[in-house]
């Protein structure tokens, strides 16, 4: 295996688990704020940044010292901090002799970063999700042992990350079990309050019941016991999950097609103003404020739509329709996202859907990594979904997904 074929497994390796962990990158993560600051202080820094890095955007979720929400990956002095060798992190003391950093904006303007030094933030599994950084206007020295501490600080909030997940995981079930536990009894009350009142009939009769009234009441008590037996055939064959009365309460891990496009939207806002894309997102009444897992549907379509705003010349435009659909038991998720970009060719698509994808640069000179449509084959693959590519080369391209959301 060669290095590049190397790096671009690893990489995609590394998107998947960031993935995995279903973070929705704009709601604030609990617990983090607290850490972030903590390192500032250690450090003596005035910045603090958390920053998880995906195919094409890094997303600071959590920042002390400046107020900052993304950016564009290439940018990022993170970017080069996840493929350190080694745990050690990166360190740069002068951002302003390192030809890599020199030219960015926050460098040459506001707020005039001069040192950096970063730390991988590890998943257990060995993967780099992103980078626990703290930078400074000045020129700074940390010791060995603060940056110790820093290492320290990053797996803290690892643990965090995942904990979060597992948590808002197990607040799902809990108030799901708690909702079948309530909807379980009333079901189970009307039988049984039936087949006691009949009892209490036939016990409280001042004379012997009639043979007649006696295969009445047993007619009765047999149709009450048959829907109890109903109603218990139907927890053990299809398993007793509520659905008849779905809330639109949306829970921790669920999102709604109304909450979807108001997400993307504040998500994408910086990309979309810089290259001043007409922007139109789309919904199906029908089914709009029902909830569903919104498990890699923010990935897939964060990634979708960064590449069309990276292929797509300021004024261009980009359309986004959701469509959300009931097929029997299981909730279908339809989206299409279409651009009139630079398009692609038929071996292009063929490339993407059946061997990976290469990188490309974008209009404006945009770094790609070549792994986001990628990634968004294999984790449409995970929810047993179908990806279809549409595309003409000058004219535009157009995405089309469908998969379960259960």
């Amino acid at each position: 295996m060669n290095q590049i074929s190397s790096f671009h497994e690893n990489e995609l390796d590394r998107l998947l688990a960031l993935s995995n962990l279903g973070i929705d990158y704009y709601e604030p993560k609990q617990g983090l704020n607290y850490l972030t600051e903590l390192a500032a202080k250690i450090c003596g820094t005035e910045i603090s940044l958390v920053n998880l890095i995906d195919s094409f955007t890094q997303w600071s979720v959590s920042s002390y010292g400046m107020d900052i929400s993304q950016m564009p990956r290439e940018e990022s002095v993170c970017q080069y901090t996840i493929h350190t060798s080694s745990n050690e992190g990166l360190e740069v003391k002068d951002l302003r002799d390192d030809e890599r950093f020199k030219n960015m904006f926050y460098v040459k303007g506001s707020p005039n970063l001069r040192y950096y030094m970063g730390v991988p933030l590890t998943s257990p599994e060995g993967h780099n999700l992103g980078a626990l950084c703290v930078m400074d206007s000045n020129l700074m020295h940390l010791t060995e042992d603060v940056k110790e501490v820093l290492r320290l600080i990053a797996r803290q909030i690892v643990d965090r990350l995942r904990l979060n997940t597992l948590v808002a995981d197990l607040k799902n079930k809990l108030k799901e079990s708690e909702l079948n536990q309530k909807k379980l009894a009333h079901d189970i009350r009307g039988p049984i309050g039936g087949i006691l009142g009949l009892s209490d009939l036939i016990l409280e009769e001042d004379e012997l019941t009639t043979h007649q009234e006696i295969l009445e009441y047993s007619e009765m008590i047999k149709q009450s016991s048959l829907s109890l037996l109903d109603l218990s055939k139907d927890i053990l064959s299809k398993g007793f999950d509520g659905n008849s009365n779905r809330s639109r309460d949306l829970k921790e891990g669920e999102t709604s097609l109304v909450k979807l496009k108001e997400t993307i939207l504040k998500l994408l806002a910086p990309q979309i103003k810089v290259k001043q894309i007409n922007f139109d997102v789309q919904l199906n009444p029908e089914n709009q404020l029902e909830s569903f897992s919104k498990l890699y549907v923010l990935q897939i379509l964060g990634n979708l739509l960064s590449n069309s705003i990276k292929f797509t010349k300021a004024g261009g435009t980009i359309t986004v329709l959701m469509n959300l659909k009931r097929n029997e038991l299981d909730l279908i998720l339809e989206l299409s996202v279409e651009d009139n970009g630079i398009g692609m060719t038929s071996s292009k698509i063929h490339e993407i859907l059946e061997a990976g994808t290469s990188t490309h640069e974008g209009t404006r000179g945009e770094q790609g990594f070549g792994l986001g449509l990628n990634l968004v084959k294999k984790l449409v693959n995970q929810r047993n979904g179908t990806l279809g590519i549409d595309s003409k080369l000058g004219v535009g391209t157009k995405f089309t997904i469908e998969m379960k959301v259960n």
